[in-house]
């Protein structure tokens, strides 16, 4: 990044009037209302002023501010769910990340889960510094959120109830069966627990796949649990699925219709 340069006294004023307004993220909308000036305008003054090393581009249209008082040209913001909420919305920080957040994991992840309505794919992107791994869902599957403060700005991040959930459905946002079990049983031990909430996501998410996934791991971790357990057993589907797509599968468990890795029958 280039080491800010001197701005003359109208460019400093024009760059201090828009960083006033801005929460941390300076878009060409917000640059035109600021200023009051067309788009096309703004989007040159924001180019310029990247140029010159004042602002971050992280994208095409969307930049971060550099301190005025920074003499290495490194941005204000450092927060990646900033940045992700910015370039993703609507979207939530979930998966692995959430896991994070609610103290469901204590694993370190080097990205930001990103789940979205916006992209079209599973992929892995990078801005700047930042890499995230973002996953697409049906906008009627965008829930089980809240809103959380990340400095000025409020930032959606899946409720726990729904980061289990997601990962049963999705193994690679967990990281694998492995941690993504680990987490369930964080969240059974946990101030987070909510069976009700639990079994309604699962449903809600429309992949009879996570039922038998999540029955099959309360059976082997959580045998206490027979009611919830026996909820999900009455509404798995008639055909066969993997306990982790990404694993080997060599044994059969009739009563889940799931394939599961040899290694995972011996354990209880």
């Amino acid at each position: 990044m280039n080491k800010p340069s001197g701005l003359g006294p109208l460019s400093r004023e024009r760059l201090s009037k828009i960083l006033r307004i801005s929460k941390g993220i300076i878009n060409v909308d917000l640059a035109s209302k600021a200023l009051d000036i067309p788009p096309s305008k703004a989007s040159q003054f924001l180019s310029y002023w990247a140029q010159q090393g004042w602002l971050y581009r992280v994208k095409r249209g969307i930049y971060v501010s550099v301190p005025l008082e920074s003499s290495t040209g490194k941005p204000a913001i450092e927060d990646p769910w900033i940045i992700a909420h910015e370039i993703f919305n609507p979207c939530y920080i979930g998966g692995w990340s959430a896991a994070e957040y609610w103290d469901l994991t204590e694993q370190i992840f080097q990205s930001v889960c990103i789940v979205t309505v916006k992209a079209k794919r599973i992929k892995d992107v990078s801005f700047g510094n930042f890499r995230f791994s973002v996953k697409s869902i049906y906008p009627e599957r965008f829930f089980g959120y809240k809103a959380v403060w990340r400095g000025q700005m409020k930032v959606n991040v899946s409720d726990p109830g729904r980061t289990v959930i997601d990962m049963l459905n999705d193994t690679k946002l967990g990281g694998g069966i492995r941690p993504i079990s680990d987490v369930l049983n964080k969240y059974m031990q946990s101030p987070h627990k909510n069976l009700n909430s639990l079994f309604e996501y699962a449903m809600r998410i429309k992949n009879k796949t996570v039922l038998k996934r999540l029955g099959y791991l309360m059976e082997k971790f959580h045998t206490e649990e027979r009611e919830f357990i026996q909820q999900c057993h009455a509404r798995i589907s008639t055909g066969y699925s993997k306990l982790d797509p990404n694993l080997d599968a060599d044994k059969l468990i009739t009563r889940w219709k799931l394939w599961v890795p040899e290694s995972w029958t011996g354990e209880g």
